[in-house]
């Protein structure tokens, strides 16, 4: 049943194939010259391992393709919403500001500041003026102005008419 026997190998090169020539001696030298070249195989393999196993190697991960492609879809459908979404509220806040619905009925708190503060602004840029020449008797001029303007904006948060 067994042809052969397992001996241990060793790690000095030649004393290993003086070992394989010992055992081996009533053998054809064809088959003890195979034994050699198998044995020098194995160890060149094992030496071909420990380098590798100490170089610091990238390691390849695979890739889902079929999970990116559905997030890819994912993606593309939430933009799309989101941008019917900010289209259908424009339209709406140009509505709104056009006056086509009358009175305000039912707006959301968030949308509803966003348009005073967008109007306020508005009014902010239209009123600011550009003056060369700067004088005492204008500062006064300009603090009467601005209580104005302050009187007028606590009175803008609480009725607010949207006009254009």
């Amino acid at each position: 049943k067994q042809w052969y026997q397992r001996r241990v190998a060793i790690t000095a090169g030649e004393k290993a194939l003086e070992i394989i020539d010992k055992h081996l001696i009533y053998w054809p030298k064809f088959t003890v010259h195979k034994c050699k070249q198998r044995y020098t195989k194995i160890v060149q393999y094992l030496i071909r391992m420990r380098k590798l196993r100490k170089k610091n190697t990238k390691k390849l991960v695979s890739r889902d393709l079929k999970m990116e492609k559905r997030e890819s879809r994912r993606e593309a459908k939430a933009l799309a919403a989101a941008q019917l979404d900010q289209s259908i509220e424009k339209e709406l806040l140009e509505r709104l500001k056009k006056g086509t619905y009358g009175d305000i009925y039912n707006i959301h708190k968030d949308v509803f500041e966003k348009l005073v503060d967008e109007v306020e602004e508005e009014e902010e840029e239209e009123e600011s003026e550009f003056v060369e020449d700067f004088d005492e008797s204008d500062l006064e001029d300009i603090e009467d102005y601005s209580l104005e303007m302050e009187m007028e904006g606590v009175g803008a948060k609480k009725k607010v008419k949207i006009t254009e």
